[in-house]
């Protein structure tokens, strides 16, 4: 089990214990007196395996089935859907709107829009009048942050082919596109 004079591990004896041919009240004892420090594991891991289960192969009731399928409609409702990928659905002339209201050179809406930024980096209050800007709402923003491919929206002619860079901060796409201290500074803050 493990190396001469080293305990074994919790999950070792909790293997071990488990495919036990005879997990009755003298195994547990004998595990117990072994491994005391795992007491409460052995003891839960016991009562997991004594317990009966219920072979009840009887059908639903049609109430059953009725009150099962109810929740799961709504949990099904609940679950946010991919939708629309809300960066895709904005014209050219959509950004530069977006970039004049926000106030940012638009260097900075195509580092968001290709998602060069990290999600993490960006204050919250700037996340929400983005999302505004956008007509879309906050958690839609979020949640399509990650999944559209990095310069689907744009073509290139190159020698190589693309590859999608690791993202940068917020801060850093700010200062590379000249944003002022104080602007950086005012767009930076998560309070009004």
């Amino acid at each position: 089990m493990s190396p001469a004079g080293e305990r074994p591990s919790r999950e070792t004896v909790l293997d071990a214990f488990a495919v036990e041919s005879e997990s009755d009240r003298s195994t547990l004892e004998r595990y117990l007196r072994l491994y005391p420090e795992y007491a409460v594991e052995l003891v839960d891991l016991s009562r997991e395996l004594s317990r009966e289960t219920s072979e009840d192969d009887a059908p639903l009731s049609a109430v059953d089935q009725e009150l099962i399928d109810a929740a799961w409609s709504q949990h099904a409702n609940a679950l946010p859907t991919a939708g629309s990928d809300p960066f895709a659905a904005l014209t050219a002339d959509d950004w530069r709107a977006v970039a004049r209201k926000l106030d940012v050179p638009r260097q900075v809406i195509t580092a968001l829009r290709e998602r060069r930024v990290s999600l993490l980096s960006i204050p919250n209050r700037f996340l929400g009048k983005l999302a505004e800007a956008m007509r879309c709402s906050l958690s839609q923003l979020q949640m399509s942050w990650g999944t559209a491919p990095l310069s689907a929206a744009r073509s290139y002619k190159a020698d190589g082919k693309p590859s999608a860079g690791e993202q940068v901060s917020f801060e850093r796409v700010l200062i590379d596109a000249g944003v002022s201290d104080e602007k950086r500074a005012e767009l930076l803050t998560e309070a009004e």
